[in-house]
């Protein structure tokens, strides 16, 4: 399944390990966050007044294909 925007932070970290290491990069603490259940790449983005394309692209590197 590819990474969107839309996708909840919580199945992206779980369906690809890697994504750890770039939410780290872009300094977001979503390993140890009770919202990633149902928060999506976009808002905790939002949040983090990051933009989404950027930490998506950097996801998408780490991808699960």
């Amino acid at each position: 399944m590819s990474i969107t925007k839309d996708q909840l932070i919580a199945d992206i970290l779980k369906e690809n390990p890697g994504s750890v290491e770039v939410f780290e990069k872009f300094n977001m603490g979503c390993v140890s966050c009770l919202g990633v259940q149902n928060e999506t790449l976009e808002k905790g983005c939002t949040m983090h007044g990051l933009d989404v394309n950027e930490v998506l692209k950097e996801l998408k590197k780490i991808e699960k294909k």
